[in-house]
């Protein structure tokens, strides 16, 4: 089975109170340099906080 450009750049997204991984995103390793940081909402932290790119 042929891989999918899309699961190449697939990150996820670490709550940086709680350490759990909420999210999967797609990030341009092209055109961004570094960690990926969001503000999402945290349904175990019932609150927007910070996400950051978690390692693989």
């Amino acid at each position: 089975m042929a891989k999918s450009k899309f699961s190449e750049n697939l990150t996820k997204l670490r709550c940086s109170v709680c350490k759990r991984i909420n999210y999967n995103t797609r990030k341009n390793k092209k055109t961004f340099e570094g960690k990926l940081e969001l503000k999402k909402y945290c349904r175990w932290c019932r609150a927007s906080t910070k996400h950051v790119e978690a390692k693989r």
